[in-house]
């Protein structure tokens, strides 16, 4: 795959900056930081995109989902494992697999071991000199890693500035289990002082949060709203004020209430706007971050539908 030099990238900046459309004014809003960087803080509010996972896929190229979020304008990330460790040079076949083959599992167990993860400072860097913040560090198969692999983990999130590591909730189902899984993951993130953020879908409850969060002050909650109002079917908004303190980052998208799809940012039941105002008006600092779900309308592609996502949570925070 082809990588850039930072000079190259400061060019990939100022050319993924389109003249006309929503994103046109992005030179306007730079940071402090330099000219042709892109600022998606909006009123104190982070706006963020889950990445490569917003745009289409798990594995992606470093230099390719930067190019990305320059073009559509975000510079908060969560940034899944796989991109990084491409970058120190594990095998992209025992990274395809996400969830997928043991034989995929134990093979990127055996790099892990080998691997330096506070080379990654390199790649943060590279990010960094683009106007990119990595603040959240997506896990896979988190409560399946050996200890070894979890040390390797956090220090990988601390070598990237992450502020916390994102990761599902363990055992849905489980009640014994998911609090074993918790439990020991919480004695990570107390020895490294890393925040885990718990990620829940549709089975996710309060209750879920409240039984992780109290295992630890680093347990955190990783609140996506769509997800929320599909499967509890009433708003997140409650919930938010009450726990904003303990909240790593917000997952914003919009769906319908009774397990509703994915559907265009004011389209559905989830209260986006809402729960973005009450961020910019409380000063709330964790990241809110667009997860694209929805599918993409016929005459469309998805840059320019998750460019309308970005410009949708600008509008709200104006």
């Amino acid at each position: 795959m082809k990588t850039y030099t930072r000079r190259q990238f400061t060019k990939i900046a100022l050319a993924a900056i389109p003249a006309v459309g929503a994103i046109s004014t992005f030179a306007s809003r730079a940071s402090a930081a330099g000219a042709g960087k892109v600022n998606s803080k909006v009123n104190g509010v982070q706006i963020g995109l889950n990445v490569p996972y917003s745009f289409g896929g798990r594995v992606m190229n470093g230099d390719e989902i930067l190019a990305n979020c320059l073009q559509v304008g975000v510079n908060g990330l969560e940034l899944r494992t796989q991109a990084v460790e491409l970058f120190l040079g594990a095998p992209a076949a025992i990274l395809a697999s996400g969830r997928g083959a043991a034989n995929n599992a134990t093979a990127l167990r055996d790099w892990r071991a080998k691997a330096d993860p506070k080379r990654a400072v390199e790649f943060r860097k590279k990010y960094e000199d683009a106007g990119m913040k990595i603040e959240i560090l997506k896990l896979d198969n988190t409560y399946s890693l050996a200890d070894a692999e979890l040390d390797y983990v956090f220090t990988l999130a601390k070598s990237l500035g992450a502020r916390a590591i994102s990761t599902e909730i363990a055992a849905i189902d489980d009640e014994a289990k998911r609090n074993v899984d918790h439990k020991r993951l919480a004695g990570f993130a107390d020895r490294h002082e890393v925040y885990v953020g718990i990620h829940g879908h549709e089975k996710v409850t309060p209750d879920h949060w409240e039984a992780a969060i109290s295992l630890s002050k680093y347990m955190g909650i990783n609140l996506d709203l769509g997800h929320f109002i599909a499967g509890n079917n009433y708003s997140p908004i409650d919930y938010l004020k009450k726990r904003h303190d303990r909240i790593t980052h917000i997952h914003v998208k919009d769906r319908k209430k009774n397990m509703g799809p994915n559907v265009p940012f004011g389209e559905g039941d989830t209260p986006v706007v809402e729960a973005l105002r009450l961020m910019r008006d409380n000063k709330w600092t964790f990241q809110a971050t667009i997860e694209f779900e929805y599918p993409v309308p016929a005459g469309s592609d998805r840059m320019a539908e998750i460019t309308k996502s970005v410009k949708f949570c600008r509008d709200a925070l104006a």
